[in-house]
């Protein structure tokens, strides 16, 4: 079982950078990458909160789950 965070897909239809999500968040540009390309563990519920509030959208729109064994479920190394 994967949950795959769709940041990257989000960000593109909102036209934000990740240099301007970060700042509007308050999250370090390296942890947002971690959390963009899928490498992390766990995401706080206040860091979703404050995607969802940046991002002006519904937690649904940015978590994904994939089942395991399907093409682009990536390997959790990194806990956020």
């Amino acid at each position: 079982m994967a949950i795959k965070l769709n940041l990257d897909r989000v960000m593109l239809e909102k036209r934000m950078s990740l240099t301007e999500l970060a700042d509007k968040i308050g999250i370090t540009l390296a942890n947002l990458s971690i959390l963009k390309t899928n490498k992390a563990r766990a995401i706080r519920f206040t860091t979703l909160d404050a995607l969802c509030g940046a991002l002006e959208c519904q937690p649904g729109e940015l978590l994904e789950y994939v089942a395991d064994g399907v093409e682009g479920a990536g390997q959790s190394e990194i806990a956020v």
